[in-house]
């Protein structure tokens, strides 16, 4: 059994980065502590970066709360600015499209709180992709049987094709 109870400190930080403007740390707690039905983490946002794609989940819900520093959210297109003590409530579904970017000039600091409901779709409205996640939902380790996919939405297939 994992501990149920691990301080901030003993959580080692991943560190993701894509291109110029993709860079965060997450600290990946609700895995570490044996969590079954919630993810949680803390993301440290470096000036200028945005930890992910702009994309929406439409089996998770998620929640984050500014821990310190500021910044703004992209949701449903649209930008709001947060700050430290700021709760953000991102219901499942194409209208909480979001991403996180760190516009200030010092590091953005967050917890981020999930439903961790399997199997999980994800859709990135700017770049067209559908992630699948079975087995293992997104921040989780993949197991063997995990099944985790990308593919361009464009890129669907009828339902009967190849059936015979």
């Amino acid at each position: 059994m994992k501990a149920r109870i691990v301080n901030i400190e003993e959580i080692p930080c991943q560190e993701i980065s894509h291109g110029d403007r993709y860079e965060c740390k997450v600290a990946w707690a609700g895995a570490r502590t044996g969590a079954k039905k919630l993810g949680y983490n803390i993301t440290v946002l470096p000036p200028g970066k945005r930890p992910f794609p702009y994309h929406a989940h439409r089996g998770h819900e998620e929640m984050f709360f500014i821990l310190e520093g500021s910044g703004s959210i992209r949701i449903d297109g649209k930008s709001h600015p947060v700050r430290e003590g700021d709760f953000v409530c991102l219901p499942p579904g194409r209208d909480s499209a979001h991403q996180m970017i760190n516009d200030s000039s010092a590091p953005l600091r967050y917890l981020a709180v999930s439903t961790m409901e399997v199997p999980e779709v994800v859709e990135y409205p700017e770049s067209g992709k559908l992630g699948v996640f079975a087995g293992a939902p997104p921040g989780r380790p993949a197991s063997e049987d995990s099944i985790r996919h990308f593919t361009m939405v464009e890129d669907g297939v009828e339902y009967w094709q190849g059936e015979k």
